[in-house]
């Protein structure tokens, strides 16, 4: 790929984030908008991804290679999965050509899990996987990707063999605005209440099945002894990330390190959440693994 520019997008249900790559991996020039899947569905994804090449002046004849939710089946162009167990290489020969582009733009699958009794989806995910762990065929690693839906993915010799994905982050959005819990956190301020974080992950770890009843104490305990909406705010989302660890971490080998691929508050939250529950672990910088993941694939795509 010596002396390509490509064009890295990682396109979510919410979130666009654009970068323009040189053949080193190094970031020319960068976008962000709110312009996800959702809104691009409606306003057309041709003319977004355009508005945002010609606010950085990106030349006609650059490629694009995207990955995430403009590959559904409600985004741009379909681009389907891959099913697991897969080879993480196996992401870099599935991307699917935009038809009708006068430019050369790829998009990515996703993996799919075909389990009855579990099955499962990522699309976005694979690609920070890809530039996470990289090409090795030799590989293991269990990993955590939290976000809205959060994933739990084993690697094995380079091999994505099973995941699972949880709604927590979805279900504290919904928690905090909807239901009776929203007048605890009511005001609450943006910095970290790590007691009360730290406590309610150690809570909810130890008893997992006692979730629901963790979450209403947020309620009756400030009724009753008061405390902050902070601090309302913290133990909700230690309850919700705690439960997600105690499945994700079950079928973990003892002493085994999680690979973890997050960035921003999500990082510091599951950072916190594994040192209180002395899980040795490893962090790789979320947006630096997907524009990584990009790379290979532009790299697969464009091979000189």
């Amino acid at each position: 790929m010596s002396g390509l520019t490509y064009v890295a997008v990682d396109w979510g249900t919410s979130s666009f984030r654009l970068w323009l790559m040189n053949a080193n991996g190094e970031v020319l020039g960068e976008r962000r908008s709110d312009q996800g899947m959702t809104v691009a569905a409606g306003t057309g994804f041709a003319s977004v991804l355009q508005s945002h090449l010609d606010a950085l002046g990106v030349a006609a004849d650059l490629p694009v290679v995207i990955c995430g939710m403009a590959g559904a089946r409600q985004g741009w162009v379909e681009t389907g999965y891959v099913d697991a167990p897969a080879r993480l290489s196996d992401i870099l020969t599935g991307a699917v050509a935009v038809r009708g582009s006068a430019r050369d733009i790829r998009i990515l699958p996703g993996i799919a899990q075909r389990d009855a009794a579990a099955p499962d989806v990522m699309r976005g995910e694979e690609t920070q996987l890809l530039g996470a762990l990289g090409l090795d065929a030799a590989i293991d690693a269990d990993v955590c990707l939290p976000g809205t839906h959060s994933k739990w993915v084993r690697v094995r010799s380079g091999t994505v063999e099973r995941f699972a994905t949880f709604m927590t982050g979805e279900l504290f959005g919904a928690i905090a605005r909807d239901t009776i819990l929203s007048h605890a956190v009511a005001g609450a301020e943006d910095a970290i209440d790590r007691d009360a974080f730290c406590s309610a992950v150690a809570a909810v770890f130890a008893a997992p099945a006692l979730s629901a009843n963790l979450l209403f104490r947020v309620r009756s305990r400030q009724l009753l002894f008061g405390g902050s909406a902070q601090s309302a705010r913290e133990t909700i989302s230690g309850t919700l990330i705690g439960a997600e660890l105690a499945a994700g971490l079950a079928e973990r080998e003892a002493g085994a390190p999680v690979t973890l691929i997050a960035s921003g508050r999500l990082r510091q939250l599951y950072q916190t959440a594994l040192e209180r529950l002395s899980i040795p672990f490893n962090v790789i910088d979320a947006e630096e693994a997907v524009r990584r993941g990009l790379g290979h694939a532009a790299a697969s795509i464009w091979r000189n």
